[in-house]
């Protein structure tokens, strides 16, 4: 009998993207002998009740079209459902995808990943009732994501270029008291961040090095540098060396607590709620195609 492929569609992705992969990835899917239903969706809260309907409806897997949004919509749902769960990336940043190596310009090629039906299962963090799939953030990043969030120019991942140097002009560092396990750190900071894979802001690794799979949560807290100096550690974020840098510290840990007066956590690019934040690891909760 053939696999039986729920699509769920997102088609304002990437800015009309999930439209456009949409339909090259059912005709792969199809051609390959899979059965194939499509939805598409019309507002977010479409994810999770598709997703719902999907596990209900005896499907074999499902395959999200969409950004780092998307995903973490659908993780909700399929979280600890058993249900495989395949990734085409379609949005801004797909952190997510990037952090399971999934080809993110070549969505025939994804699909394939789907065709060949190989597993493995994948760790997600849990704050505020919520499973993240990628990077908690709270600082200096997470008001440059706020600011990227409502622009409209330029495309792609040249808005979080922009929203950074608009924000620098006026950030100062914030008073964090970090929590790492048992380890209580005070400390002034320009960011922390917490993820289970690297990437956050279309490929910035903050938590270079992060495992997507090892049961453990990484924290990068950057400490206070000056303007300049920040500005100059961004273009590293996308290498991964800003790692040893002496006012960036590196931690793991499988519970962190965040907490900073008047600022709001970002998690998988979106608005979780204000400090402080406990974030904890749920090892393997999520089997996807890669």
């Amino acid at each position: 009998m053939a696999r039986k492929i729920a699509l769920v569609v997102n088609p304002t992705s990437g800015r009309g993207l999930g439209a456009r992969v949409a339909p090259v990835v059912q005709a792969r899917l199809e051609s390959a002998g899979l059965t194939v239903e499509s939805y598409q969706t019309t507002c977010a809260e479409d994810v999770g009740r598709i997703s719902a309907e999907v596990i209900a409806s005896g499907a074999d897997a499902v395959a999200l079209v969409g950004g780092d949004g998307t995903i973490h919509l659908g993780a909700q749902v399929l979280a600890k459902s058993g249900m495989p769960f395949g990734v085409i990336p379609a949005g801004t940043g797909n952190d997510f995808a990037r952090g399971l190596g999934l080809p993110l310009k070549d969505p025939t090629a994804a699909a394939d990943l789907i065709v060949a039906g190989n597993t493995r299962t994948v760790d997600l963090a849990v704050a505020k009732d919520e499973f993240i799939t990628t990077v908690v953030a709270g600082g200096f990043d997470s008001l440059v994501n706020k600011r990227a969030n409502a622009m409209t120019w330029p495309k792609g991942n040249s808005r979080y270029t922009v929203a950074t140097l608009a924000e620098l002009r006026t950030f100062k560092p914030l008073q964090y008291v970090v929590t790492v396990d048992d380890e209580v750190i005070e400390t002034s900071a320009m960011l922390v961040a917490v993820g289970t894979g690297p990437t956050y802001g279309g490929g910035l690794q903050i938590c270079a090095g992060a495992v997507i799979d090892d049961g453990l949560l990484d924290i990068t807290i950057i400490q206070p540098v000056s303007r300049l100096t920040l500005l100059q550690l961004f273009p590293k974020l996308s290498k991964g060396t800003h790692v040893g840098h002496p006012m960036v510290r590196a931690l793991r840990g499988r519970s962190v607590r965040i907490e900073s007066p008047g600022i709001t956590a970002y998690a998988d690019g979106e608005p979780l709620g204000p400090l402080p934040v406990d974030v904890t690891i749920a090892p393997g909760a999520l089997s996807v195609f890669a």
